[in-house]
């Protein structure tokens, strides 16, 4: 913070100005307070110069991700230069301009910053004017389409109309990361309502859209809702999807890293038992060596023994003792060869427990390894479990689309024929108000007259005896004033039997207005209208009761407002004509979203088989894998008894051999004495 603050002096310096102390100060307080990413200058006056230092300072900085500049009185040149500094900064994520006047140079310059900026999410632009230029407004919008990281726009209080607001209907077409917008406060009005509504058909991200105080009919709000609330359940239904298949990928991946423990598990085991066999090859090899050795000394013994016998047949005539002792050697050595006999047989024994232990521990392993692939095999029925109880699932959810379809077109022809019904009642009831008060004045009109013709009479009477009878003539006032109050009061209880009858009508009328749209509470304005102009005239029939003239143009005045409101009346009914069939048009983009769903159920469901056949061969492989294996312990248990067969062979062989030479040696036969 102190070098940033110590580059802005430095900048205002170079440029020939002085630094502000008051952003100083703020700069000082930022830096006191440790809140080291947050750039906080709101109700500063910035000058062009500070403006300028703190863009270029903007433009590489890497400590701060919110910049407050509300309330600044920013000029257009330093609105420029700053929003120009912060283009290339991949930092900053929320940025508050509100309350800075900012016009055409500011509204170009958001553009340009909306097209070159990738990192600000959150742009406050609330009490400004950037709605005024039309041109600099769509270079603004040009921006905001182009814009890929924004999600929050606030503009309200921007004095945008509608042409401005059909340009930000043309950007939100194509953007597809804003989520928030607010236009609360502006000019936008029934043909910028229109215009947005028309392009949410087209933008799915969108969850919230402000659009209170615009002069905007109660219908156009109600579409947009629907809209915003259609984009919230798509992307609540995707996150539910995606979350889904990556619980389902998870499964994947976690039998797959079973699979392979178990497969190496297995692969590991089967080295062991080489590495054993192997050693008990080695082992066997070791003592075959060893009892040939043993052979070959007892064979160089019996050559010895040979030669002894050789010098001692020639001295057996010498000495009978030396025969004796030779004997009594010889029967030594046939207990000694019996004594070797016997510890190789029982050698061999052990040898044959061994082989059989190690073989009964193969079985075993073999039946761990069966085991374990019984587990795989009801490991893969159980997904293929959960994949049939997800296709149920997903069948379920189509036959639920199909009824929510044959609902809606239901609702749709019968809130059409209510619409009719109520259209030819309230025409009914139009026509029949508008009969009865056409007979009402007409009647009025001609009350009027007769007491104008009578009291002209009773005129030109008086003032032919008007010196001669002046208390006949007071008498006469008198009872024409009575004749006059009495007609205001029989047109007081007219009129009020008519505010009444009009009353009831408008209340049974609104009752069943209530439940189709708010057009026609439109309708009942216009009735509450139609209720305040009668009121209006009946107070300038009380006041001008002497004033016919007047009285008839007033009734003139009161034709041509009733032609008016019949004109009206019509324009009301083509605008409800207009908002059925744009609530139509919802309901087929409606359509159109749910038929993109189904599809993408259908590719979820292709996925699903795609991944059960892939499970299915990995099994195939596994389970070739395993009968491979197996095959191989048999030729390994074949080998082992090979070698078993061989061994025996071999030490009855030695024992035949060794039998066969103490039986045919001239040891083994004793001579007679001579």
């Amino acid at each position: 913070m102190e070098e940033f603050r110590r580059s802005y002096s430095r900048l205002c310096k170079d440029s020939g100005a002085e630094p502000q102390e008051a952003v100083l100060k703020q700069l000082h307080d930022l830096r006191e307070g440790h809140r080291k990413n947050k750039l906080d200058l709101a109700t500063q006056s910035l000058s062009v110069d500070t403006c300028g230092a703190l863009g270029k300072l903007l433009q590489n900085d890497i400590l701060f991700s919110m910049v407050l500049l509300s309330d600044c009185m920013m000029s257009e040149e330093g609105s420029k230069l700053l929003i120009q500094g912060l283009c290339s900064n991949t930092v900053v994520k929320y940025l508050d301009l509100k309350g800075n006047n900012l016009r055409a140079m500011g509204a170009e310059a958001l553009g340009k910053l909306l097209r070159q900026n990738k990192s600000i999410q959150s742009l406050i632009l609330e009490w400004n004017n950037l709605g005024m230029w039309e041109e600099s407004f769509s270079l603004f919008c040009e921006g905001l389409r182009a814009n890929t990281t924004l999600q929050q726009l606030d503009l309200r209080n921007n004095q945008i109309n509608h042409k401005g607001a059909e340009e930000l209907a043309m950007a939100l077409k194509n953007n597809s990361t804003l989520q928030d917008i607010d236009l609360r406060w502006n000019n936008i009005g029934l043909l910028g309502g229109r215009a947005i509504v028309n392009c949410l058909s087209n933008n799915k991200t969108l969850r919230k859209l402000e659009l209170a105080g615009n002069n905007i009919p109660g219908d156009v709000l109600k579409a947009v809702e629907q809209a915003m609330d259609h984009n919230l359940d798509r992307q609540v239904s995707l996150q539910e999807n995606q979350n889904r298949t990556y619980v389902l990928s998870k499964e994947v991946q976690n039998l797959k890293e079973e699979k392979s423990k178990q497969f190496l598990n297995l692969m590991d085991t089967i080295d062991k038992q080489r590495e054993e066999i192997s050693r008990n090859c080695r082992t066997s090899a070791v003592r075959v060596s060893q009892l040939q050795e043993a052979l070959n000394e007892r064979h160089s013994i019996i050559n010895s023994l040979k030669a002894k016998l050789q010098m001692s047949e020639a001295a057996l005539a010498l000495s009978e003792q030396k025969v004796q002792d030779l004997s009594e050697l010889l029967t030594t050595a046939q207990k000694e060869q019996i004594n070797l006999s016997q510890r190789q047989s029982k050698e061999l024994q052990l040898e044959q427990q061994e082989a059989a232990d190690r073989e009964s521990k193969l079985l075993k392993e073999v039946a761990s390894s069966n085991e374990r692939n019984m587990l795989l095999r009801s490991q893969v029925d159980e997904l293929e479990r959960k994949s049939k109880t997800q296709q149920e699932r997903l069948f379920l959810t189509k036959q639920e689309l199909t009824n929510i379809t044959s609902e809606l077109k239901l609702r749709l022809t019968q809130a059409e024929e209510r619409l009719e019904m109520e259209k030819r009642r309230f025409k009914q009831s139009l026509e029949d108000s508008e009969n009865l008060r056409l007979k009402e004045v007409e009647h009025l009109t001609r009350r009027m007259e007769e007491s104008e013709r009578s009291l002209q009479e009773r005129i030109q009477k008086l003032e032919t005896v008007r010196i001669s009878l002046e208390e006949e003539v007071n008498r006469v006032k008198k009872a024409i004033l009575a004749e006059r109050s009495q007609a205001e009061e029989e047109m007081i209880k007219a009129k009020s039997q008519v505010r009444l009858e009009m009353q009831q009508r408008v209340t049974h009328l609104e009752e069943k207005i209530r439940l189709i749209s708010q057009a026609r509470d439109e309708a009942q304005e216009y009735c509450l209208q139609q209720k305040q102009a009668v009121t209006e005239s009946q107070t300038k029939n009380n006041q001008m009761g002497l004033q016919m003239e007047a009285v008839r143009r007033q009734l003139e005045e009161l034709q041509k407002e009733v032609r008016d409101k019949e004109q009206e009346k019509v324009a009301e009914v083509n605008k409800v004509r207009v908002e059925l069939q744009e609530q139509i048009g919802h309901l087929q983009a409606e359509r159109t979203a749910q038929e993109g769903l189904k599809e993408k159920i259908a590719a979820l469901e292709r996925q699903i088989k795609v991944m059960s056949s892939s499970h299915r061969e990995a099994l195939l492989d596994k389970e070739s894998e395993n009968a491979s294996i197996r095959e191989k312990l048999r030729l390994k248990s074949a080998e082992i008894n090979r070698l078993r067969e061989e061994e025996a062979q071999r030490a009855s062989f030695l024992q035949n051999a060794i039998l066969a030479y103490v039986q045919g040696s001239p040891l083994g036969t004793p001579k007679p004495d001579k």
